[in-house]
């Protein structure tokens, strides 16, 4: 027998898995499917840092508190940072970020990734809304005024409403046919964990090299503040050769693409390389089926904005559906899904925008462009509005937001 839903969300990620939460007490019968497990690891202090982590936003934090998720996260690993130094490796433009200029105690908060996923996932196992693990899928096509999923074990899911939560290479966007807009970045992301000698005080260090974007996030073990997560973006070729060393050998070529600006970096954990590539859907949505995340747009990690964007997408979605629902209206109606894309598009494309504007004036080599940016970042550096205005941009907490994000 084909099992039913009101809402089928593909993908139980950190988005997939925010919105699943931010409709469990709407009445809808909503059920989650995804290829994993779906189950929670036990946690441990002394574990190794996952390398994939995000800097969440104060607007995240607030949407991940409202869903419940926010102790369970807070009480495994966090590291709040305060500041943010970024500097241009081939000049002397440099300019210093604070929250202390907005009366905030903090910027952020630098995460593991698998530690969000396992805060939702323990608030998703004391709700209602139905898991499907272990569910990859197979197909897609419409029946009816219904969409028929198949998963690749047989089994079959009805739904009128289907959103792609399944990450950067969707396959809910492939089988159902979105287009999109993307490029490469001609860059790959070396991403590991790394221990330096001098702590990291509460900041969040970037970079700016002829090569690419090279950042230290802070991150606290027993607390201490001697741990980073970076992100060393860079061309293919210089990837392939900085994976290619020896853990010692990478801890040196490291430290002075860094400058040594946290002293020696002592040790190295297991490094992933990942290749660069922004890609954005052309539309976000279509009768009965929505995209939200990566699915629908993933940006450069210049500034780690790429799971904030996804978490708004699901706060908004999810007040329009709740809107909508209380009107009687019917929720699969491209009329009533187009209320989201107008509130997320355009914030979306207007960040993409910013980074692919700043990651590709810090990459140009002409002496013109180079004394642009030096001076550029002297003259924000002594304007304290202007940078008050980058922070609070960085807090996530102006435009529309939703409900879910507002103080």
């Amino acid at each position: 027998m084909d099992m039913r839903a009101d809402l089928l969300i593909v993908g139980a990620g950190m988005v997939g898995s925010a919105l699943a939460l931010a409709l469990r007490h709407s009445g809808l019968q909503v059920l989650l499917v995804d290829g994993g497990p779906l189950s929670v690891k036990p946690f441990e202090a002394a574990a190794p840092f996952e390398p994939r982590v995000s800097a969440l936003s104060a607007a995240s934090q607030r949407i991940l508190e409202r869903l419940g998720a926010w102790e369970g996260i807070a009480g495994r690993r966090v590291c709040p940072y305060s500041d943010m130094q970024v500097w241009d490796g081939s000049g002397t433009g440099q300019i210093h970020f604070s929250a202390a200029s907005v009366h905030a105690q903090v910027l952020g908060h630098i995460v593991e990734n698998r530690v969000v996923q396992d805060g939702l996932l323990e608030r998703l196992h004391d709700s209602d809304v139905g898991l499907v693990p272990n569910a990859r899928l197979e197909q897609l096509r419409r029946s009816g005024d219904e969409w028929l999923v198949t998963l690749a074990d047989g089994r079959r899911v009805r739904a009128p409403l289907v959103v792609a939560a399944d990450g950067a290479n969707s396959a809910v966007r492939r089988l159902a046919g979105c287009a999109t807009r993307e490029w490469d970045y001609l860059h790959h992301a070396i991403v590991t964990s790394v221990r330096c000698s001098a702590p990291h005080q509460a900041t969040a260090w970037q970079r700016f090299t002829d090569e690419g974007p090279l950042a230290f996030l802070p991150l606290a073990r027993d607390g201490g503040q001697h741990w980073c997560s970076i992100v060393w973006s860079t061309t293919p070729e210089q990837a392939e050769q900085a994976m290619a060393l020896d853990d010692a050998a990478f801890c040196r070529a490291l430290e002075r693409a860094f400058e040594g600006r946290l002293g020696e970096v002592e040790h190295a954990d297991p490094r992933l390389c990942v290749p660069l590539r922004q890609r954005h859907a052309k539309r976000y949505v279509d009768e009965g089926l929505v995209l939200i995340g990566d699915a629908a747009h993933t940006i450069h990690p210049l500034a780690g904005q790429g799971v904030n964007l996804g978490l708004l997408d699901a706060a908004v979605l999810a007040e329009e559906l709740m809107r909508a629902s209380e009107r009687g209206e019917r929720l699969a109606d491209v009329k009533v899904l187009s209320r989201y894309e107008r509130r997320r598009m355009p914030h979306n494309l207007a960040l993409m925008a910013a980074m692919e504007g700043f990651e590709r004036l810090f990459q140009a080599n002409p002496l013109p462009l180079r004394w642009l940016r030096n001076t550029g970042l002297k003259v924000v550096q002594d304007l304290p509005e202007a940078k008050a205005l980058f922070v609070r941009q960085a807090l996530g907490l102006s435009g529309d937001l939703p409900a879910l994000a507002k103080a």
